[in-house]
């Protein structure tokens, strides 16, 4: 660990955990809004007589916009800065979910949840771009990891609101315009919120970093702190083509396939779990239950990865999570007929164990790059894991009718020791560095290198 810096080694303030909460509503938004459509899909597709094909683009439309949003959210927010966006992508949001609660044709429906999803899209990596560029590094793991775990909570709030409008006349329309709410709270409570003083040094605006420093961290800490905290980082120039040249360029290519073996089977489980577990000769009854179930566990698996980040550190919970989550599933590959409660054992093992992967999603893309293309690191990543999502849940129901549910899950566990494998390979080690020595090609272990040791 480096030297104690006045703002990389800041006390956590009510600041911090305010702005916690505040870039958490992003996710939140993101699982209310692709889960309540499956409810109001209910309503909907009858009202409007929609094909098949029709119901699946207006499901996969906020999906669409989000893979647009995201890299070029990342894009503009390190052009135009955290601050300005930071609020400007929810009110879209608020209108465009407004507005869908008014349409009354399937084009102009799938057009509002396609810039929804850019909404939600773009909040990702401006969101976690000024979150980890404010945490001390102490708690910066816990933070930006506890993000995924608000997707679950929007998810299942999603839910509970879809089945109390389904009952009422026109209820699609609440459904849809409910997300609006959520949203509006989370812009006004981000109101106010400054300017990233990392992002402003980078941009020549040293008044007004110094002036946010002050804020936050009091008269004490100075302008020469930050650039002390920051003097690891390069003080060359760095463009979006860094992204994919030697250097950065293996940074990311990491992140987008451990972030790709580690959704592409957990989306494929969390989208078709009663599918499945009736697959795996499971009652109706029973593979609802176990898919509710198999939900919170995935919550319970995220939290306790929040818990352990900055104990265990960032390379043991990636390799160790991809591992043993990988390992259940080949058990399931190689026991589909095992007893039910077997079965359920070998999911619930799953869904907890893959938490360390799906917190990392967000450790490792903002804490691996500089600020001046962080939010274009986390905009890429995060749009290329919905290409992994789509592919996923696309290729599950065709693998359960075509090869069987044995090779299905056998399939998904071999994926996740990819996983494992290249984890083992390239991931890095960061807890207990600043932001900078992370980003610093040269102080953190470079990825592409095959580092020495698990722990």
């Amino acid at each position: 660990m480096s030297a104690i810096n006045a703002f990389d080694d800041a006390p956590l303030s009510r600041f911090h955990k305010r702005l916690a909460v505040f870039t958490a509503g992003g996710p939140f938004l993101d699982g209310y809004i692709l889960s309540i459509i499956g409810v109001a899909m209910v309503q909907l597709a009858p009202e409007f007589d929609m094909s098949p094909s029709t119901q699946g683009l207006v499901g996969a439309a906020a999906l669409i916009g989000i893979f647009f949003g995201a890299f070029v959210g990342g894009w503009a927010t390190d052009k135009l800065g955290r601050h300005l966006l930071f609020t400007i992508d929810l009110i879209a949001l608020v209108v465009c979910s407004v507005a869908q609660g008014l349409v009354n044709d399937v084009g102009w429906l799938i057009a509002l949840r396609f810039l929804v999803g850019i909404a939600v899209g773009a909040d990702y990596p401006i969101a976690t771009s000024l979150l980890a560029e404010f945490t001390p590094r102490r708690y910066r793991g816990k933070l930006l990891g506890a993000f995924v775990t608000t997707w679950f909570l929007g998810a299942a709030t999603a839910y509970v609101v879809g089945q109390f409008l389904l009952h009422v006349d026109g209820g699609w329309r609440w459904m849809l315009a409910s997300a609006a709410l959520p949203g509006l709270v989370i812009v006004i409570a981000r109101m106010g919120t400054p300017e990233s003083p990392r992002w402003l040094a980078k941009n020549g605006r040293e008044d007004e970093a110094l002036e946010v420093i002050h804020k936050v961290y009091g008269e004490h800490v100075t302008l020469h702190d930050l650039q002390e905290a920051d003097q690891a980082e390069t003080q060359e120039h760095v463009g979006l083509r860094a992204l994919v040249s030697a250097g950065y360029g293996k940074r990311m290519a990491f992140i987008t396939i451990f972030w790709t073996c580690s959704i592409v089977p957990l989306f494929a489980v969390y989208a078709f779990s009663p599918a499945i577990l009736s697959a795996l000769n499971l009652g109706d009854d029973l593979a609802h239950i176990g898919s509710a179930a198999i939900t919170v566990l995935f919550l319970v698996g995220c939290l306790v990865a929040v818990g352990l980040v900055e104990r265990m550190g960032r390379r043991p919970l990636i390799i160790h999570s991809f591992l043993w989550s990988g390992v259940a599933l080949l058990a399931l590959g190689l026991f589909p007929h095992a007893a039910p409660v077997v079965i359920l054992a070998l999911f619930a093992t799953y869904a907890v164990l893959i938490g360390g992967t799906q917190i990392l999603q967000w450790v490792y893309p903002n804490e691996l790059f500089p600020t001046e293309i962080r939010g274009s690191a986390v905009g890429l990543a995060s749009s290329l894991s919905r290409i992994g999502a789509a592919v996923g849940t696309y290729l599950v129901p065709v693998a359960l009718s075509g090869i069987g549910i044995g090779p299905t899950m056998l399939l998904g566990g071999l994926i996740t020791l990819v996983g494992a494998a290249v984890s083992l390979a390239w991931a890095p080690e960061t807890r207990g560095k600043t932001l900078a020595e992370c980003a610093s090609l040269t102080t953190t272990t470079a990825v592409g290198t095959v580092a020495k040791a698990v722990s």
